[in-house]
């Protein structure tokens, strides 16, 4: 592997910084993922919502204080501020929630980019410095000739390589933060309408009274 590296000429040196950035990228946010599949409790977020339509605040307060589940920190949002907007609070905490899951994207989105152009750009310096050397040396010494190939075609092959092992963890990130906008979508609706429910309740009260 040294050798090949050696071999790639210098383009391998901003190749192999690529390859650190997408890998140091790829662990940290499947660190992210499984914590959110971790703290992900589907119970709790049933319970706020049974809690929201008695319109006991307070209890759910209790019972979510402390809560890394996305949903529940976007319905605690809306609660805290239903006296004012709870939906524009609902859909600025939501948008802070699909930020944090979107950190370091663009990073390998570029680097899915930025990595194969580097290896064309370590593709053209070989068969520059090929000509070179069959320019200065003939037909007498292909060996000279083939250094300038093999790194035309090691840094083109180390760039794909790492574009193409990059994608699919990107992709499927990408996926988790669709399907994380549809459930956030999901419940702030539900709860829109729970809340909305309350309101025409306490509103029907007196009118019933009388």
């Amino acid at each position: 592997m040294i050798e090949i590296f050696h071999n790639g000429g210098p383009i391998m040196y901003p190749l192999l910084l690529c390859s650190m950035i997408t890998l140091t990228i790829i662990i940290e946010r499947s660190f992210f993922w499984i914590g959110i599949g971790m703290e992900k409790n589907q119970k709790l977020v049933d319970e706020v919502l049974t809690l929201t339509r008695k319109g006991d605040w307070n209890l759910v307060r209790q019972k979510a204080s402390g809560s890394q589940n996305y949903v529940i920190r976007m319905i605690i949002s809306g609660i805290l501020h239903r006296e004012y907007s709870l939906i524009k609070a609902m859909e600025s905490s939501s948008a802070d929630e699909i930020n944090r899951m979107q950190r370091f994207m663009g990073v390998l989105d570029t680097m899915i980019t930025v990595a194969p152009l580097m290896g064309i750009l370590g593709t053209v310096l070989g068969i520059i410095t090929s000509f070179d050397m069959l320019g200065a040396s003939g037909v007498e010494n292909p060996q000279a000739v083939t250094g300038g190939i093999a790194q035309a075609l090691i840094t083109t092959a180390t760039g794909l390589s790492i574009s193409i092992i990059t994608v699919f963890p990107y992709n499927y990130f990408n996926s988790r933060i669709k399907r994380a906008a549809g459930i956030m979508e999901k419940y702030a609706t539900s709860f829109e309408i729970v809340y909305e429910q309350i309101l025409l309740d306490k509103t029907n009260i007196p009118e019933e009274k009388k």
